[in-house]
């Protein structure tokens, strides 16, 4: 069983992330980088928070509600200028 830790958005630029994609099934990366945009829109034009799951370098799993404003090819920008790296996102929530 993955614990997975609440952690604050300005708290994330202390993580360090690692190359490695979490999700292997290409299917999987696909309905994750559609529910990213999907957020995109919904943060853009609502303001409405998500709940991104994703992994940091030291395998430790964590949680955070925020809002997302970008998604580019490699990094999605949260509110704030937070960025995490895409292949490190497990689910969008």
């Amino acid at each position: 069983m993955i614990t997975v830790e609440t952690i604050e958005k300005e708290n994330i630029p202390s993580l360090n992330f690692s190359k490695r994609e979490v999700l292997t099934d290409p299917d999987e990366r696909l309905k994750r980088l559609n529910d990213l945009f999907r957020s995109q829109s919904l943060g853009n034009l609502h303001q409405s928070k998500v709940k991104l799951t994703f992994e940091a370098a030291d395998h430790h799993v964590y949680q955070v509600d925020t809002t997302i404003w970008a998604v580019g090819n490699a990094f999605v920008s949260l509110k704030g200028g937070v960025n995490i790296p895409i292949h490190s996102i497990f689910k969008i929530d």
